[in-house]
């Protein structure tokens, strides 16, 4: 990436992103078992207009912290959007426990159902197949989000959508905050060597989020002018259990040599603090721990000075942006107002988050 072009997508993911107040009620589903959300509207609009729309929503798996918050606010924007427009919404979420063939399944049950659109975070980002040739085929739009597809496969029919970010940016982000950390304070290069020896709690083999995030993670604390050394990584799923496991593992290997824990998300940067509290080394002696999503319990840990920082992935954005599409997709809606990319993305920016700056996005702080 030219200097150019990196310093552009650094000053897209710096804009502060609006902090929306939040209600606590979510839509949840267990066990791939349907859990409907039915929410009764007014009586506004034209006499021809729809008075309710029905929405359909796969996640890949409910107990992923990020997704789950994410869910909340879009049941919350829901419920606003009711308010505002006077159409009943219903929302039927159902938990694909991270089967592609049970997210393929509850899809064909949505079409059934009549939902008028599909929300899809996708198990499985490179077989997204049986679900577009479903909606195609009967004619209802899906919109992808969370867990981006292939470009190819989102080309296939004019009615599928995705909102999300770049992860690439999340990984230049992620590296800043190492680097600076680094160049800052001499305390994290516990050995006094000049390079910066890491580890890698990574979310998934082969998961092309995973594999962009770290690589562009490394190459930015490199590019900032910090030598690393890599220790050794673990595949921990997105996950804070696997991840304390990992990390208790790498800490047997490589002992206190590891200076820095790049987590692909918040979840397993918790695990790996998880691991860090669990052993006899004191605070001052932790390496530095920096996640990405900027999830309520990762934000809370950077309060906590536990993590040196995250990078702040905006389910806010992207659950009232989704709501939006799939209300305008749902009601035959104009969607020139909703900044699609190519006609087919919405993106939203990533944003750096340090303890100097972690309460103006922590749940209930406003502008």
């Amino acid at each position: 990436m030219c200097g150019a072009e990196k310093v552009r997508h650094m000053l897209m993911g710096e804009q502060v992103l609006k902090k929306w107040k939040k209600s606590k009620k979510m839509t949840v589903a267990f066990g791939g078992i349907l859990v409907m959300s039915v929410v009764i509207g007014g009586c506004g609009g034209r006499e021809d207009a729809k008075k309710s729309i029905k929405i359909g929503i796969s996640v890949y798996d409910q107990y992923d912290t990020f997704v789950s918050e994410m869910m909340k606010d879009f049941n919350d924007y829901a419920t606003k959007k009711e308010e505002e427009t006077g159409v009943a919404i219903n929302i039927d979420t159902y938990n694909a426990s991270a089967s592609q063939s049970t997210q393929n399944s509850q899809v064909e049950n949505m079409i059934t159902e009549g939902c008028d659109v599909i929300c899809v975070n996708l198990v499985d980002r490179t077989d997204p197949t049986a679900i577009i040739d479903l909606a195609e085929k009967n004619n209802i739009p899906v919109i992808f989000f969370n867990r981006e597809l292939v470009e190819e496969d989102l080309e296939r029919w004019t009615r599928l959508y995705y909102v999300g970010a770049q992860a690439f940016e999340s990984g230049i982000m992620q590296g800043e905050l190492a680097a600076e950390a680094f160049l800052t304070d001499q305390s994290l290069d516990k050995n006094g060597d000049g390079i910066f020896q890491y580890v890698v709690l990574e979310g998934e083999a082969g998961h092309q989020d995973a594999i962009v995030r770290t690589e562009y993670s490394v190459s930015t604390m490199i590019d900032s002018g910090v030598e690393v050394e890599k220790l050794g990584y673990a595949i921990a799923n997105w996950n804070r259990a696997q991840a304390q496991t990992k990390m208790a593992q790498l800490m047997s290997q490589f002992g206190d040599s590891i200076e820095l824990v790049i987590a692909n998300n918040d979840d397993m940067a918790l695990g790996a603090i998880d691991a860090l509290k669990a052993s006899d080394l004191t605070k001052d002696e932790w390496p530095a721990v920096i996640g990405i999503d900027g999830t309520d319990v990762g934000l809370e840990a950077v309060k906590n000075k536990e993590m040196i920082g995250t990078v702040y992935n905006d389910k806010e954005g992207q659950a009232d942006a989704m709501l939006n599409l799939a209300y305008e997709l749902s009601t035959g809606g104009d969607l020139s107002d909703l900044n699609l990319i190519d006609g087919k993305y919405i993106r939203l920016p990533y944003a750096r988050v340090t303890c100097d700056d972690v309460d103006s996005y922590m749940e209930g702080d406003t502008e």
